[in-house]
């Protein structure tokens, strides 16, 4: 069921969705949570789309702010707010509120979001593109508990990471850490069933790609030894290799689907390592609410290792790329491996390095911030 609002306001919309409810028969509200998805009216279908499947692990209702254009200043002066209430099929196992905002209006967002959130339920807000540098600080995020980023929607996505390292607060994530949950679990399982010391990593995956970079930085601070960053084809990530005492581990996928997990003195096995879709990884990240301790980790490990990042054609390494002999470019430097025993699995500790990202000036910066609690990754 569908319900147009022209130039309406928030108690009129709560109003809107009460009456859905009762006429599809579902007078009680049994979501868990409100998701707020600010996006862009070209990127709307497919955030509301990703929403709506991941509704169906986690009902919920989902706000979706999209701040217009006025064409003529005339009209940017005049305020409006626009509504497409969803309720029942319409809107996956929860409800809808689509917000068009209109001239000034545009600007207090929060003002609008705020009356229709979901009572004594958590408050996630997304943003599917052009995250603000500071989402706490945003004031739409400011209402949420979790605040969800994607670097891979950006211009430049490993700037982009950097910027979410100097701006980092408890509860901030990004889809670009949900897309190596499964790399993280099968390194780990694999260091699980050898009884080795890891000596130095290397990570091969697309340019620019922010999941690549976020797994060398997990990898260097979980097991504090030398990671190499190689530039491959794709799609996205394509190879881990560990160089252990006992002889190499490598994790290979080629084609996006399907990997292959070489351990010493075993036969190589094929598992399933397929790129997941957005809802996928939304509804990831709408399983836990609490602070995500290891990405901030890993996050901070590498805030001052990501400057000075060449294009593919600047670098002659990039050119060509085969299985056999990985173009390298050393992005970080740790201590030497012999000076400091490497950990024998993914969950090893080891301090986060102190960084020296220029944030706001009354927020203290990653380095002045308490050591974060080192967990598992499963």
């Amino acid at each position: 069921m569908k319900i147009d609002l022209t130039d309406t306001t928030a108690s009129k919309i709560n109003k809107a969705l009460v009456k859905g409810r009762r006429a599809i028969g579902t007078p009680a509200v049994g979501m868990v949570l409100t998701l707020v998805i600010v996006t862009d009216e070209e990127n709307a279908y497919d955030a509301l789309k990703a929403a709506n499947d991941a509704s169906l692990e986690h009902p919920s209702r989902t706000l979706v702010v999209i701040k217009r254009v006025s064409r003529s200043p005339r009209d940017r002066t005049k305020s409006r707010l626009d509504a497409e209430v969803r309720v029942g099929a319409d809107a996956g196992t929860g409800e809808t509120v689509i917000l068009r905002l209109y001239g000034e209006v545009s600007d207090h967002a929060q003002s609008v979001v705020l009356p229709l959130l979901l009572p004594d339920a958590p408050v996630v807000v997304w943003w599917s593109v052009d995250a603000p540098r500071d989402p706490a600080g945003d004031p739409l995020g400011a209402l949420g508990q979790r605040r969800v980023t994607d670097s891979y929607a950006a211009e430049k996505p490993v700037e982009e990471l950097k910027a979410r390292a100097e701006s980092y607060e408890p509860g901030d994530t990004d889809l670009a850490w949900a897309r190596i949950t499964p790399w993280r679990s099968m390194l780990a399982a694999a260091l699980d069933q050898v009884d080795c010391e890891v000596v130095s990593v290397e990570v091969a995956g697309e340019e620019a790609n922010p999941s690549v970079e976020l797994l060398a930085m997990w990898l260097a601070d979980r097991l504090h030894v030398h990671v190499r960053r190689a530039v491959s084809a794709g799609p996205g990530l394509t190879q881990v290799r560990l160089e252990t005492t006992g002889g190499p581990i490598t994790l290979h996928r080629s084609d996006g689907a399907m990997a292959t997990l070489a351990l010493p003195g075993q036969p190589d096995r094929a598992v399933a390592l397929k790129r997941r879709e957005t809802s996928e990884l939304l509804a990831e990240e709408l399983r836990r609410l609490d602070p995500d301790d290891t990405y901030a980790s890993a996050l901070r490990f590498g805030v001052d290792r990501l400057g000075g990042i060449q294009s593919a054609s600047q670098r002659p390494e990039a050119a060509t790329w085969t299985p056999g002999e990985l173009p390298v470019r050393p992005v970080h430097d740790t201590p030497d491996p012999a000076a400091k025993p490497a950990g024998a699995s993914a969950s090893a500790s080891a301090p986060a390095s102190a960084s020296a990202g220029e944030g706001d000036p009354g927020r203290p910066t990653p380095a002045q911030m308490p050591p974060v609690k080192k967990a598992d990754p499963q």
